[in-house]
């Protein structure tokens, strides 16, 4: 939405000696006065839009997508893995792009290596290659927490899920914030208490969650993420009673206790690389690969349980529902008008 500020019109009348403190120096500042209100008004009103880059970048959108087409060539997994960065970027500060800050300047710790997303983010290099891209046509325009946004549904898109308008117009934080990733992000290994409550703190709801847990219809997790489910859940010494037995024998073939830690697992094996409901169900027949998956569908008179089986019986639902959840999740907390800035490089602060 633009702001054009037009000057009021003076209803001009002739006065015979009219008594006044002041007059052009009152004028100027009553008109100065009414702009600052306006433009208060209109920041503290500024929304979010699907036109924002219209008329200054019209094209952002397809070369987001081209850049990732790119990339999928070499990398089968970059849908899901830029789709996860949106997330993780969002339930930090908002939606800002802090998660692509490096260390250096005023970055003394970044979000890069807090728990949940060191050795496990990945998919930089290509917001990198996108934001070149990007400013080669555009140049000083699109902000890397856009670039983001718009990532995300692309690659959610090309692995054959739904599609949706990006909002936009979000402005890059100045800061990071380490120890927010470490607290706020889910966890794999979170009771569904606990998930929800992360995700309530930052303004969203029950079907959200179980809605934005489909995004593991793609991608992979590392054993680490999920072990503990395979040998000695909750340190009682016997695997988690939620596991398909089938199931549960050919992750611990892939994950033996003692192994490699950083071996990479479907989180979807029905359907590796494409974005489906199938996702759904496979915690019917408790088929989930993450903890924070499987309990979905598998705790005790959860609200959780019937959005599963509506999702797994109605994949429309899932993808106008995944739709709107990543609408929603992308509103958190957005830098807008004056606030940030546009970074050049979505690896640093503009100057440093």
């Amino acid at each position: 939405m633009s702001f054009i500020y037009q000057p009021l019109k003076p209803n001009i009348q002739k006065y015979s000696k009219p008594t006044m403190l002041c007059s052009t120096p009152c004028s100027l500042i009553l008109l100065g006065t009414i702009f600052l209100a306006l433009t208060f008004i209109y920041q503290s009103n500024a929304q979010l839009s699907s036109t924002f880059y219209s008329n200054t970048c019209p094209n952002v959108s397809s070369i987001v997508s081209n850049v990732i087409q790119q990339a999928l060539q070499s990398d089968t997994r970059i849908t899901a893995s830029l789709t996860r960065l949106h997330f993780h970027d969002c339930f930090v500060n908002g939606c800002d792009a802090s998660l692509l800050l490096d260390e250096g300047g005023n970055i003394t710790q970044s979000e890069k290596n807090a728990t949940p997303n060191n050795n496990s983010a990945r998919g930089f290099g290509v917001v990198d290659n996108i934001k070149i891209a990007v400013e080669n046509s555009c140049p000083g325009v699109v902000s890397c927490a856009d670039i983001l946004a718009l990532a995300a549904e692309a690659s959610v898109s090309l692995g054959g899920g739904p599609s949706w308008n990006v909002l936009l117009g979000r402005r890059d934080g100045l800061i990071a914030n380490q120890s927010g990733a470490n607290s706020s992000i889910p966890g794999p290994t979170e009771s569904l208490a606990n998930i929800t409550a992360k995700f309530s703190a930052v303004g969203l709801n029950t079907t959200d969650l179980v809605a934005l847990s489909g995004a593991h219809s793609f991608g992979r997790a590392q054993c680490r993420f999920f072990n503990q489910r395979l040998f000695n859940f909750n340190g009682k010494g016997n695997p988690d009673p939620t596991l398909n037995s089938t199931y549960l024998s050919t992750l611990q073939q892939k994950c033996p206790q003692n192994g490699n830690e950083t071996i990479l697992n479907n989180l979807d094996p029905s359907s590796i690389d494409t974005f489906d409901n199938n996702y759904y169900s496979n915690l019917l027949t408790n088929q989930g690969l993450l903890q924070t998956d499987q309990q979905l569908f598998s705790t005790n008179a959860s609200s959780t349980i019937s959005i599963v089986n509506n999702f797994a019986n109605n994949q429309t639902a899932f993808f106008q529902a995944f739709a709107q959840s990543m609408i929603n999740m992308g509103n958190i907390n957005p830098l807008m008008g004056n606030q940030g800035e546009i970074r050049s490089d979505c690896k640093k602060v503009n100057g440093s």
